[in-house]
């Protein structure tokens, strides 16, 4: 393979537009863009905190989540393709169910928090579900890989799920929300 970005700087976005992988030029603003940076920012999240010293198994997920996530950023940079097949997400629905057996039932809704990895990963969840929202608004107008919107769907249960294995592991309390407090204030 080539030099494929020999030129960082190419002075073509200067006016506020960008190019797609199929050569048509849009707004930056455009949400399909938006999009893009938000999987770039949740590739990046889990990058963090796949280096966060995590157990092995679940850097080697984190590595192949980062290979989906730029798979599916190539989707939106050439509008009508489809890389993200069912395969994908019955991976991460096994890999959730694995980690998720182990797991005590919950009864409370839980905070962000606990251990620095567990925190990573709830805000790798949160931008993931922001991704989702966006996927979801521009799949009313456009075609957007049903599989994709999807995966990202299930990421986002894998990386709650994650969260609560990584404060096991790394003895992190899980911080449960307080409904009775809303009872003493009224």
């Amino acid at each position: 393979m080539g030099n494929r970005l020999s030129k960082i700087y190419t002075r073509t976005g200067d006016d506020g537009t960008t190019d797609l992988g199929n050569g048509e030029r849009i707004d930056k603003t455009n949400i399909r863009i938006d999009v893009m940076g938000d999987l770039d920012e949740l590739n990046s999240l889990i990058g963090v905190l796949g280096s966060s010293g995590v157990i092995d198994n679940v850097s080697s997920h984190l590595l192949d989540i980062q290979h989906r996530l730029f798979d599916i950023g190539g989707e939106l940079a050439i509008p009508g393709s489809a890389v993200i097949n069912s395969i994908h997400v019955d991976s991460l629905e096994k890999i959730i169910d694995t980690y998720n057996e182990d797991l005590p039932a919950l009864k409370e809704f839980i905070l962000p928090g606990g251990s620095l990895s567990a925190s990573i990963c709830h805000l790798a969840r949160s931008v993931c579900r922001r991704a989702e929202r966006n996927l979801v608004a521009i799949s009313r107008n456009e075609y957007i890989n049903p599989e994709s919107l999807r995966y990202i769907n299930r990421l986002s249960d894998l990386l709650f799920v994650l969260a609560r294995v990584l404060n096991q592991e790394k003895g992190g309390k899980e911080i449960f929300w307080n409904s009775e407090r809303l009872k003493r204030s009224s």
